[in-house]
């Protein structure tokens, strides 16, 4: 399988500006990952709500997500990140997620009219 990358609304652009290099590095290669691979394990790859996922990744002993959804079956759609420092993800990160998958289905679907 051969998935394409897209992002949304510039959030993961301005989550990865505002990590270090490594951080960066490892990050792309969960990407690496979902973009290749059929199937990813839960380490990697979670739904956490409404066709929302998250990529999981650690690094030096911090722990980040990137939210993203499927589109059109082959098609990747990154939105927030954020570094992770309790053991509960954020409501206030699920729910921006969930706010930038809807403008994205609504200027998809303006786009198509």
């Amino acid at each position: 399988m051969k998935r394409r990358i897209r992002t949304y609304g510039g959030f993961f652009e301005a989550f990865m500006e505002s990590l270090t290099e490594k951080e960066q590095e490892k990050i792309q290669y969960g990407l690496l990952l979902l973009k290749s691979q059929d199937r990813l394990s839960k380490k990697f790859v979670k739904l956490i709500r409404d066709g929302v996922y998250e990529l999981r990744t650690e690094y030096g002993g911090n722990i980040f997500r990137v939210f993203f959804i499927f589109d059109e079956g082959d098609i990747v759609v990154l939105f927030n990140g954020f570094q992770k420092k309790t053991q509960k993800t954020p409501k206030s990160e699920i729910e921006k997620a969930i706010r930038i998958k809807e403008a994205y289905y609504a200027d998809k679907q303006s786009q198509n009219r």
